[in-house]
């Protein structure tokens, strides 16, 4: 299993998503989690606070019931069959503004879990309580069946884009314990989920910090001598950065195993196909064959494996695989990632 210091696992987030760098969360910052689960629910509690200020989402909703001052469209054939017109009733069915959307369901049932759980302290609870208070109306939703991937932002509800994404953590396990001063994440944790999140946390700690490199996923074409590409594969990148005329492809690696074991030979060598892609996206790349293009696959380091730091020269461009405690303090996380960005740098 992995181990990840919770306060990375909230710079991460920070890095994501960038509300959480406002100042109504910056005292989260400050405290010490003992769980993930606290994390959270401390992130949720502020964030449906200013939520709540701003005005909880509401949408038209159809309601439909039997009226005596009809209202909006009458069910000419429900008030038949009911017999609603004798009673001096009809059956209507009308739109109304409320604020039991989809996504209040899920802020809602996700407070909730997270009050059933031990790992969140007392005084969270409390202030989860609170927050409540203001969904009462609100219905409860069985969150595994939410298809987290169909929620769809507007400039009217793009302030849930982080709770929700927070709440699809929760929900999916990312709920880390403490063990001997690391913090373990569960194994029914989504990898692909942390994956996400990783590779997410890199792409916007280059944005933040060397908006200068341009960081971006980009497309690799194929350098074909034709310009034949039928039936190739799309090559996307997870980072490129460029700096006067360099560039480098940075391929970020969360799994709970960087290295596979060979039983015949009895050895562990990285996995063949990434290495395969870092290889395809440099060559590819590298249009000019001069050596400007260089790739790192850049793992999150797992317990049971030790730190990686390989450099391989390649037909004239290099390729780095490098290891990223996330178990460490995070300033020396910020020194890998400064440390790639500054090898560039001194290249020029």
């Amino acid at each position: 299993m992995s181990k990840i210091r919770i306060k990375n696992i909230y710079y991460m987030l920070s890095y994501a998503f960038r509300a959480l760098s406002e100042d109504k969360y910056k005292d989260i910052e400050a405290e010490e989690f003992e769980y993930t689960a606290d994390l959270m629910a401390a992130i949720l509690a502020k964030g449906v606070s200013s939520q709540i200020k701003r005005g909880l989402g509401r949408d038209y909703i159809i309601q439909t019931e039997t009226l005596s001052s009809p209202k909006g469209k009458i069910n000419i054939s429900d008030s038949i069959k009911e017999l609603t017109m004798m009673k001096g009733r009809l059956a209507c069915s009308y739109d109304s503004y409320e604020k039991n959307t989809h996504m209040n369901q899920v802020l809602k049932s996700t407070i909730l879990l997270l009050l059933n759980s031990d790992e969140v302290k007392p005084e969270r609870k409390k202030e989860l309580k609170k927050v409540l208070l203001f969904f009462n109306g609100v219905e409860e939703v069985y969150l595994k069946n939410v298809k987290w991937s169909d929620f769809s932002y507007t400039r009217n509800n793009s302030t849930y884009k982080m709770l929700m994404n927070i709440c699809e953590y929760v929900v999916k396990g990312l709920l880390p314990t403490e063990e001997e001063g690391s913090k373990r994440l569960h194994r029914y944790l989504d990898d692909r989920q942390m994956h996400n999140l990783y590779e997410k946390f890199i792409l916007e700690y280059y944005k933040r910090h060397f908006p200068e490199f341009n960081p971006a996923p980009s497309m690799v074409e194929w350098d074909v001598d034709d310009g034949y590409k039928t039936l190739l594969p799309t090559m996307r990148t997870d980072i490129t950065l460029e700096y006067y005329g360099k560039t480098t492809i940075i391929d970020a690696k969360f799994y709970s195993r960087m290295l596979q074991y060979n039983r015949l030979f009895n050895s562990r060598t990285l996995h063949s196909n990434n290495i395969y892609q870092i290889f395809s996206y440099v060559k590819n790349k590298d249009v000019k064959h001069d050596g400007s293009v260089s790739g790192i696959l850049l793992y999150a380091k797992t317990e049971d494996e030790k730190v990686i730091d390989e450099i391989y020269h390649m037909g004239g461009n290099t390729i780095c695989v490098k290891t990223l405690d996330l178990n460490q303090e995070f300033a020396k996380i910020r020194e890998v990632l400064d440390g790639i960005a500054e090898n560039m740098q001194k290249k020029i």
